[in-house]
């Protein structure tokens, strides 16, 4: 099977910016990358840290690439479906159908509890299944071709991947996994539950010499790896640097 690769980019801190974020993306599809992962945050827990709009950035980079993927996370219980709907619509027109929505439940419960929204997450989960629904539903009333949808999936926690086997594919998330490689059995057993999908697993490589640690999540099922850029790793050079060496793809 054949592995795509992406970079991760957070939409906070020195990753605020979304002049700084378009510059990484053009540069990843220069420098051979198959895709551009965004966060999606209102709010940050670094006080005093830009936070800066993963749509905005999206749009610009749909704009002003030709190959990449755009692979944008949505924290979709605390927006308005039609608003996704529409926004989704028209990136992935304007990026010549280059865009996958990441569905997640929001990580931060202060960006619902400070906008006026309910944190708990079974009320989460149930505004995910039916905007989720509403969303393919718009997208059929409007004429447009719908979006693939992945679905973030806390491991190793069930439900999210039960919702991602309804559509084109998973994103589970493992604890420390920016940090630390995430052990091949862990994510063996969140792949088996979504057989046939594309699923995503980010983590960190040092370049493409670091190739041969993702065969075993080749052979379980990966079809896609996010590099992981941050603050954890280094300032906006530390990553360009990074993106500029190009994938872990072998061969290279």
């Amino acid at each position: 099977m054949d592995i795509r690769y992406a970079i991760g980019l957070p939409v906070v801190g020195q990753f605020g910016d979304v002049r700084a974020l378009l510059d990484l993306a053009v540069a990843a599809e220069r420098h051979g990358w198959d895709g551009v992962h965004l966060w999606d945050h209102l709010l940050f827990d670094e006080p005093g840290w830009p936070v800066t709009s993963p749509v905005a950035a999206a749009s610009a980079i749909a704009a002003a690439t030709a190959r990449v993927r755009i692979i944008l996370t949505v924290a979709v219980p605390r927006r308005q479906v039609q608003e996704v709907a529409q926004d989704a619509a028209a990136i992935a027109a304007l990026s010549g159908g280059r865009l996958t929505l990441v569905a997640t439940l929001g990580s931060l419960d202060r960006e619902y509890t400070e906008f006026g929204l309910d944190p708990d997450l079974r009320a989460r989960g149930r505004a995910l299944d039916e905007r989720l629904d509403r969303l393919g539903a718009l997208w059929r009333e409007w004429g447009v071709p719908p979006v693939p949808i992945w679905c973030a999936a806390r491991w190793p926690r069930k439900v999210g991947l039960r919702r991602a086997a309804r559509f084109a594919g998973a994103m589970p998330i493992f604890d420390d996994q920016r940090v630390a490689p995430v052990p091949p059995a862990d994510f063996a057993a969140a792949a088996a539950y979504v057989p046939g999908l594309d699923i995503a697993l980010e983590g960190f490589t040092a370049g493409p010499a670091g190739a041969p640690a993702l065969e075993p999540y080749a052979a379980a099922g990966m079809t896609w790896w996010i590099e992981a850029l941050g603050w954890w790793r280094g300032d906006l050079a530390a990553a360009a640097a990074r993106v500029a060496a190009g994938p872990p793809r072998p061969g290279l």
